[in-house]
């Protein structure tokens, strides 16, 4: 004991023991730091690598109109021919391609939605192609939906927002210009919060300010809500209540008395006998 102290009160104890600390954690770290090294550089090389099919796939199915650089492009007019890309984000994307309205087949006034073909009926094409456009300027990310809405307060936050242009239940309406606002039967959680956090075509942007990500999502679980409930009648006629179904009883109804009362009227009395 008497040695250990001696020694500890030697002016050079205090480096010895310093060094030995600095090569104990350098031994410790070269043992972990090469698998996080590893890990990190296996993950750089996979990004990599899917930002390079998301451009090679850009290329061969959106640079002709978009442009190689994503630029957009424009005619001789000065006219834009397709919006540049950069900055609209992972999520404006995705929503394109899963609805089939990218790439587009028509010049029309509002791009309509349509069946997804190769190679973006691949989610991980669609992914690789969004990631790209996300590398090129940022924006709105492909969201997460959360989950359990309030479809309550998401039918009086869709009635306020949204029914303007998607009737009542989503059924979709028209719009000026040859636009339309197009149903929402078909769409899937994900594509209705990025149409949200986006704004496709004439729809405006609701962003998380407008409607906070719970707003979104009660929006959703009643639009989800609509589509399960049955139609106990017959035939929806757009779910608008009262004002289609009086207007198809006045059309329809009306005209066929209409109509029945002319073909008896016109039928040819049968003439008398004579005896």
């Amino acid at each position: 004991m008497t040695r250990f102290t001696a020694w500890r009160r030697r002016s050079w104890a205090g480096y010895a023991v310093v060094l030995a600390a600095l090569v104990a954690i350098g031994a410790i770290y070269a043992g972990v730091s090469p698998a996080t090294d590893q890990a990190q550089a296996t993950g750089t090389q996979a990004q990599a690598a899917d930002l390079a099919k998301g451009k090679s796939l850009f290329n061969q199915n959106c640079a002709s109109c978009h442009g190689l650089n994503a630029e957009g492009t424009k005619d001789s007019y000065d006219n834009t021919i397709a919006p540049s890309l950069i900055g609209v984000g992972a999520a404006s994307v995705h929503f394109q391609i899963t609805t089939g309205r990218m790439p587009a087949m028509t010049n029309a006034a509002q791009v309509p939605s349509k069946k997804v073909v190769a190679p973006f009926d691949d989610e991980a094409n669609v992914t690789a192609v969004a990631e790209y456009i996300q590398s090129l300027g940022g924006g709105p990310g492909v969201p997460i939906v959360p989950q359990g809405g309030d479809a309550a307060l998401g039918g009086k936050l869709f009635r306020t927002n949204c029914a303007q242009c998607h009737n009542f239940t989503g059924q979709g309406g028209a719009l000026t210009e040859g636009k339309y606002a197009p149903d929402l039967l078909e769409t899937t959680p994900v594509q209705i919060y990025e149409a949200m956090l986006t704004g496709p075509q004439a729809m405006p942007v609701f962003n998380d300010t407008t409607l906070t990500p719970e707003d979104k999502a009660a929006i959703i679980a009643f639009i989800e809500t609509t589509r399960e409930e049955p139609n106990p009648g017959g035939a929806g006629l757009g779910r608008m209540g009262p004002v289609s179904e009086g207007l198809v009883g006045w059309v329809v109804g009306i005209g066929l008395l209409v109509f029945a009362s002319i073909w008896i009227t016109a039928k040819k009395p049968k003439k008398l006998k004579k005896s």
